[in-house]
């Protein structure tokens, strides 16, 4: 049996009571209920996760070299999916590295818009930012919606 495919990155902050994940971006009720879940719907699910990461970074970052961002990940056995998107990867760079990447041009990666200037720390930390922010909007979304509200519907005059 081959292992069950999943976004953790093995920092679950829903442990300490947060409604996503500050690692993966998933709810909670995703990661409880993710080895429940078929093939096909963890596999869409990660991609939509990667699609995420992909346009949250691609605001800040622009992947330039693609073998050195892989060769960096490697060196400093930082966990990837093989199939995982670039900018998908370099959320995770960042995200174990922040503290100790001097340059990113070493890693592949040149800062555009917003992202020019920023040191790795900050970086991060407006990425992971904007990834919660995302996520957070994707659970309310996915929330049922309240009740109506009945008080309008007030009874007709006989």
């Amino acid at each position: 049996m081959s292992a069950i495919a999943s976004p953790c990155v093995g920092l679950c902050s829903t442990t300490l009571g947060d409604r996503i994940c500050r690692g993966c971006q998933r709810t909670d009720a995703e990661i409880r209920d993710w080895f429940g879940l078929a093939g096909d719907e963890r596999a869409a699910r990660i991609d939509a996760l990667d699609a995420l990461r992909e346009a949250v970074a691609g605001r800040y970052l622009r992947l330039v070299d693609a073998a050195a961002l892989e060769a960096q990940l490697k060196r400093h056995r930082i966990r990837f999916r093989p199939d995982q998107p670039g900018l998908s990867r370099a959320v995770e760079l960042l995200r174990v590295g922040r503290e100790r990447i001097q340059a990113l041009s070493r890693y592949g990666l040149v800062q555009t818009g917003p992202g020019e200037g920023l040191d790795a720390v900050e970086l991060h930390a407006r990425l992971a930012a904007e990834l919660n922010e995302a996520a957070e909007a994707r659970r309310r979304s996915s929330l049922p919606d309240p009740e109506p509200d009945r008080l309008d519907e007030s009874p007709s005059c006989p």
